[in-house]
């Protein structure tokens, strides 16, 4: 399921071992540890452009996919448990249905994805003719992976030099944290970033993405009560100068309500364009799993605001809400059918600690949701 990346590569010391807890992204952030981040799933340049140098090396060896998988069963548990309770009875019958209606809805997958489900499923117990509880079970396992797929997708770096990202979140999602675990990974793969501190809104974000520069030993632009947009321009414009292979711009965290805010999302965005023409070709929001329903109210205005391109869903473990994603690919599905771009979940994270931020599997969330 992992791809290879090919990209140049760039001198540089081994990533040091992490310093001391750094601040955090708000009072529910995740805290970074020594461990390392495996690799993601990076898409390789287009045939159509010159290649880079090397290939990204080999993806992570399958013992420690398996120990991601364990932490996100775990981490699902809250959300499953609820759901597995309906298939303990012996028969098939119309209250097992309505039992895990409701199920489905405690579990934030809200009302168009568990009509969907549900639908699926009976379709596939009469095509099947089963009579088991568990293999009825199995079934929703398999109409779940099916419709989480169009969340797979893949992160491309090295299309354009730099690629250039753009990152947003209400405050408390891990917004920061986890750009310092996604540049943890990227210089450990020998990718020159460098990082804009544009989140002047919120009192320390730019000395927590300073702490997250200087543990990852990468460049950071950032100006004292400087403009978000100004400060993304300098970064834009500085990366081309030193050859970086990405920039990522830390925006500050709000909330779609507050307009006056989103509307600085939206000079930042057409800022990052005059910068460099193409800009931003990434868009990512990060969003707390913990928040149910109101995670996909906040996907659906912030794409409307500034254009998502994916998405970073944290803090999966330790919730009963880790269905809103089957919420959002329902929306992603009806985009896809109306000829919109998808809107990919990149990474899910089940933990604090670096390696607990992992590339999504349609089916390995389905499998660990269920199992």
């Amino acid at each position: 399921m992992f791809s290879f990346l090919r990209r140049k590569l760039f001198s540089s010391s081994p990533a040091p071992e992490p310093a001391p807890e750094g601040p955090q992204d708000g009072p529910a952030a995740e805290s970074p540890s020594a461990a390392s981040l495996p690799a993601p799933a990076l898409a390789p340049v287009p045939a159509d452009l010159p290649a880079p140098v090397t290939p990204l090396e080999p993806a992570p060896a399958p013992a420690a996919r398996g120990s991601w998988l364990q932490k996100l069963k775990a981490g699902l548990q809250r959300t499953g448990s609820s759901i597995a309770q309906v298939f303990t009875g012996t028969k098939i019958d119309e209250a097992l249905y309505e039992e895990l209606e409701a199920a489905l809805l405690m579990a934030d997958a809200g009302v168009g994805a568990t009509e969907y489900l549900l639908e699926e499923l009976k379709k596939r117990v009469k095509d099947t003719r089963c009579t088991d509880p568990a293999g009825v079970k199995a079934l929703l396992a398999e109409v779940l992976a099916e419709l989480l797929a169009p969340l797979e997708g893949s992160l491309q770096i090295g299309a354009t030099q730099p690629t250039v990202m753009m990152v947003a979140g209400v405050n408390g999602a891990g917004k920061t944290t986890s750009i310092g675990k996604l540049t943890r990974h990227l210089a450990e793969q020998d990718s020159k970033v460098l990082l804009a501190a544009a989140d002047t809104f919120r009192a320390a974000a730019r000395e927590q993405l300073a702490v997250w520069a200087d543990r990852n030993r990468v460049e950071i632009v950032s100006q004292e009560g400087g403009d978000p947009a100004a400060v993304c321009f300098d970064a834009v414009s500085a990366g081309k100068a030193r050859g970086c292979d990405v920039v990522i711009a830390d925006t500050a965290g709000r909330l779609a309500t507050q307009l006056h805010l989103m509307d600085e999302l939206r000079k930042i965005r057409r800022t990052l364009g005059r910068a460099m023409e193409g800009a931003p070709h990434e868009v990512l929001l990060v969003v707390d799993g913990n928040t149910g329903q109101n995670a996909f109210t906040q996907v659906k205005a912030f794409d409307e605001a500034i254009g998502l391109t994916g998405l970073i869903v944290t803090k999966l473990d330790g919730t009963a809400k880790g269905g809103v994603l089957a919420a959002i690919a329902l929306w992603v599905r009806e985009r896809v059918a109306q000829g919109k771009p998808a809107v990919p979940v990149y990474f899910i994270g089940v933990g604090e600690k670096l390696e607990d931020l992992q590339t999504f599997s349609a089916r390995e969330f389905a499998q660990a949701l269920l199992s």
